[in-house]
């Protein structure tokens, strides 16, 4: 309960702090949303893949978020992740409302009453498979997707696009989830010496910018 309180405690200092300065007060272009989000669409669980370094998420691993509609209207955002220190559960309770009725792309984000932050959707993915998310004053960065590893072409022209719009990607980092090696279907325990090494290591997969397997293998995101 403690760890929960202070890590929504967090959340809304930094969600405050996202408004300052503006965009217009940094001298920075205006930043541009994509044209349409189907709200519907966007609900359910995303997995962040990536995002500028921010102290609220400090010890993060496995990041995800989760989003249901209210009956207001309004969504409900559910953030979960690892504490890298002792291995708990932090997770952090909040909602967001569109500002942009237009677009639905332009929302705000409380976690605690009067506060808020801004949520613009930046990039979207065709089958909304991925999503990039920015605030104007270019201080908070997210890409988020709907599985726990992301193409490393996809994830290149992300940052690149992402660079034409005032973000850093140097200040971007990667987020590394827990893979195990699944045998699919399981080995006859006969299989012994070269037989077992060929099936294990041929042919590779890059899977995440990481090394895995595939054939008689398949990845899975621990605790999936």
């Amino acid at each position: 309960m403690k760890v929960t309180l202070i890590f929504a405690l967090i959340a809304i200092a930094a969600v405050c702090l996202s408004r300052q300065p503006t965009q217009a007060d940094a001298g920075l272009p205006p930043l541009q949303t994509v044209q349409q989000v189907d709200l519907k669409r966007y609900l359910g669980q995303w997995y962040e893949i990536a995002r500028y370094p921010n102290w609220f998420q400090k010890n993060c691993l496995e990041s995800s978020a989760s989003y249901t509609l209210r009956d207001d209207g309004d969504i409900e955002v559910l953030n979960r992740c690892k504490d890298s220190e002792d291995g708990r559960q932090r997770q952090a309770k909040g909602h967001a409302w569109v500002v942009d009725s237009a677009s639905n792309a332009k929302l705000k984000v409380s976690f605690f009453w009067p506060f808020r932050g801004d949520y613009w959707i930046i990039e979207l993915g065709r089958e909304y498979e991925y999503a990039v998310i920015g605030t104007p004053n270019r201080k908070y960065f997210w890409i988020l997707s709907r599985t726990r590893s992301m193409d490393d072409t996809l994830y290149t022209a992300i940052l690149q696009r992402a660079k034409q719009q005032g973000f850093d990607p140097a200040q971007v980092v990667r987020q590394e989830y827990c893979v195990t090696a699944k045998i699919n279907p399981p080995l006859s325990p006969l299989v012994r010496g070269e037989a077992f090494k060929d099936a294990l290591f041929s042919p590779p997969l890059t899977r995440g910018g990481r090394e895995g397997f595939y054939g008689n293998f398949s990845a899975a995101g621990c605790g999936s």
